[in-house]
């Protein structure tokens, strides 16, 4: 068994610092398991490999991505979904960073597009750029996260919605959380959430706040596995499908990445300006959750931007896990779910499952 020390880690350190042009993938993970064993490295050289991945941007290529998200995945507690082999599992994420406080329109698209026959595995954590995270969000709908036993696989009940508490999951992200927080810059570990769900999904909606690395994601998610994918980046820099205007797309299908422009007229849905859609705390997100999806066919009218900010986040997660030929076929099956109750009763399975 190899023996991960300070000296030891030297050379690698120097090796990024000195020729980053020759830190490869394999370094990544041979340094991410000297980080990820306790004790073994000065706080020194944690922030030291922190601040070269960032200043010589090898953070920002897909190999290192996945190379990272492989080694987290391979430390992360396990996850047993319960009949994986006979559904095409979906996520739908941001990696966050994008500063605009918007109502939490993934973790409600996802809900909407698991009434709507889709199996969605979602993986998020609690606020960390906003008032209101996806689990702040489920939390303040009466939904609980059960914390797996260390060393035991937690089954993933067959039920259309489910929620993986990031943290839960990844107790090496602990060890540099200190050092995270100590940096005045996001680092990798910051936007490696979306490619390191336990649940493996084989396809995702996964926003970036960059359009630069919209087409390194999408690699990174397809050398990762995964089998069908969108990956979009609002023109305001956002990590959503916008309602506002233009979005930017990274469509992976059959192993191939094409670039697209998608606009609200493709969901057969009209503009609205980002204000229109800012959400407040998790109390507040609830609320307006609820109205949404409990009010039938008689959406509050105020609640219309939400409404097809919603439907178009949801029509691109049903297009990714082939239950929509087109982005306007997703939006009116999401808009029946919505309507029909279907996405309320998702939410529900899923919350009396965690109780």
């Amino acid at each position: 068994m190899a023996t991960y020390t300070s000296d030891s880690f030297k050379p690698l350190l120097n090796r990024l610092v000195q020729t980053p042009e020759y830190f490869t993938a394999e370094d990544i993970k041979e340094a991410l398991n000297h980080i990820f064993t306790p004790n073994a490295l000065q706080p020194a050289q944690i922030g030291s490999f922190l601040t070269a991945l960032h200043v010589h941007r090898v953070e920002r290529r897909p190999e290192s991505l996945a190379a990272a998200a492989e080694s987290l995945r391979a430390k992360a507690l396990k996850a047993d979904v319960q009949d994986a082999e006979n559904d095409f599992v979906v996520d739908i994420v941001g990696t966050g960073g994008d500063g605009f406080n918007l109502f939490n329109v993934s973790t409600t698209a996802g809900i909407v597009a698991a009434g709507a026959g889709a199996r969605v595995i979602k993986h998020g954590s609690r606020a960390s750029t906003s008032s209101s995270g996806s689990a702040d969000l489920l939390e303040s709908l009466g939904c609980r996260f059960i914390a797996p036993e260390p060393g035991s696989t937690t089954p993933i009940p067959r039920v259309p919605f489910t929620f993986i508490l990031a943290p839960h999951y990844h107790p090496a992200l602990a060890l540099i959380a200190p050092y995270r927080k100590a940096l005045p810059f996001r680092t990798m570990f910051n936007v490696l959430g979306p490619l390191i769900n336990p649940a493996r999904p084989r396809g995702m909606v996964l926003g970036v706040a960059e359009r630069e690395i919209g087409p390194t994601f999408a690699q990174s998610l397809r050398d990762g596995g995964v089998e069908r994918a969108l990956v979009v980046c609002g023109c305001e820099k956002l990590d959503e499908i916008s309602c506002a205007g233009p979005t930017w797309a990274w469509e992976l299908k059959d192993g191939k990445i094409t670039e697209m422009t998608l606009r609200p007229e493709d969901f057969g849905l009209e503009e609205h300006p980002l204000s229109s859609v800012v959400g407040g705390n998790s109390q507040d997100n609830a609320e307006t959750f609820k109205r949404l999806l409990t009010s039938g066919k008689n959406v509050p009218g105020d609640l219309a931007p939400v409404l097809d900010f919603v439907l178009m986040n949801t029509s691109a997660l049903l297009v990714v896990a082939g239950l929509a030929k087109d982005y306007k076929q997703g939006a009116a099956m999401a808009l029946k779910s919505i309507v029909s109750g279907a996405a309320w009763n998702a939410l529900e399975q899923f919350r009396n499952s965690t109780q």
